[in-house]
């Protein structure tokens, strides 16, 4: 990876900052678009010099950033407007002790004889996105996992299902009905048939011991929430801002289309009034995001400058987006006195054939 500066939009006090280092702290396996599993190191070093504590990473996604940021001794409060990645928050940031023991996952795998399943996955999704086999399997596992009483075994339990079924699909995502290409008989440029036809069990059961080992306390009150970001109330140190990425041409990263199969995982019971039943996939009913309005997204950014006026304020975004960077300095830039901006050439995110510029700006 190669780094370089724009001369437009930085001056003396703007630094070239050198690519991290491999640290020892541990990452979350995630295959979700737009995560920063590679770049926490560089964010890291960015940000390791200035005085904070408590950070609150208000678009938390999977808590990739916020689980390092623990490992670093912070007091990591994260949140995240999808109920699927507040309960990823839930389950590796603020908890801090729970894991599953071999009874509890053995019993999340067992069809009771007393209990009267519902099939709504398997009547609902049929030649969507997995087979019959897989759906009856899904319906099952859920259910069972809704009835753990413990919060954050059942956080444990949501997010390994999850890397399960991101793992099984093509292009880990729901944007497509789009089963047949596990099987299609063709040369294939993309996925890995082999993890595709692993069996469900197979692929829960290792993501449980990866998230199992991943539990850790570092003697902080850490925080997980489900909230619309101007909701957050608290005092925060630093605030990391990555909101969903609107490209110049204006097209956005609608994280609920891509990922609304696992946000109905988690509304099981109420999944299916949430479904737009006109689309193929039968994904969700979409909701206004001002995040994903090209026309509103610069004054939501001016909205959270002030609104985070007295904190530490660090937003990650890419070079090519709307609003533009120097758009972004120009508004940070009145709330505060100081701006650092770095940059990371040539990136290529998970999923996309395009490279672009990574951006990091720090208004203190």
């Amino acid at each position: 990876m190669n780094f370089m500066i724009h001369n437009k939009y930085l001056k003396e006090r703007d630094l070239l900052l050198p690519l991290g280092v491999n640290y020892t702290a541990k990452i979350p396996s995630t295959r979700y678009q737009g995560s920063k599993a590679k770049l926490v190191n560089w964010i890291w070093d960015a940000i390791k010099d200035l005085d904070f504590s408590c950070v609150l990473d208000v678009f938390g996604g999977t808590g990739v950033v916020g689980y390092y940021l623990k490992q670093k001794n912070k007091e990591v409060h994260c949140n995240d407007y999808l109920k699927s990645n507040y309960y990823i928050g839930l389950s590796l940031i603020e908890n801090n002790n729970a894991t599953l023991t071999e009874q509890e996952i053995e019993k999340v795998l067992i069809r009771k004889q007393d209990y009267d399943y519902k099939s709504f996955i398997s009547e609902e999704f049929r030649d969507i996105y997995y087979t019959n086999e897989e759906n009856q399997w899904l319906d099952v596992v859920v259910q069972n996992i809704e009835q753990i009483i413990n919060i954050y075994k059942k956080a444990l339990l949501y997010n390994a299902l999850f890397q399960a079924c991101l793992v099984k699909r093509p292009f880990n995502l729901f944007h497509r009905k789009n089963l047949y290409l596990r099987f299609a008989d063709v040369k294939r440029t993309f996925g890995n048939k082999a993890t595709w036809d692993k069996p469900f069990k197979d692929h829960f059961l290792e993501f449980v011991a990866e998230v199992n080992s991943l539990v850790y306390d570092n003697n902080k009150k850490n925080r997980a929430y489900n909230e619309d970001v101007f909701d957050i109330e608290g005092e925060f140190d630093l605030v990391y801002i990555d909101p969903p990425y609107t490209s110049s041409k204006a097209v956005s990263v609608d994280y609920l289309n891509f990922y609304h199969f696992l946000e109905g995982l988690v509304n099981y019971n109420n999944w299916k009034n949430l479904i737009d039943y006109r689309t193929k996939n039968k994904s969700f009913r979409r909701k206004y995001n001002t995040w994903n309005d090209k026309f509103e997204i610069r004054s939501a950014f001016r909205k959270l400058f002030e609104k985070f006026r007295k904190s530490i304020i660090v937003v990650s975004y890419r070079l090519d987006g709307i609003p533009s960077i120097q758009e972004i300095k120009d508004d940070l830039s009145e709330f505060k006195k100081n701006i650092r901006i770095y940059f990371l050439q040539n990136y290529k995110y998970v999923l996309s054939n395009s490279r672009t510029s990574e951006v990091l700006l720090i208004g203190y």
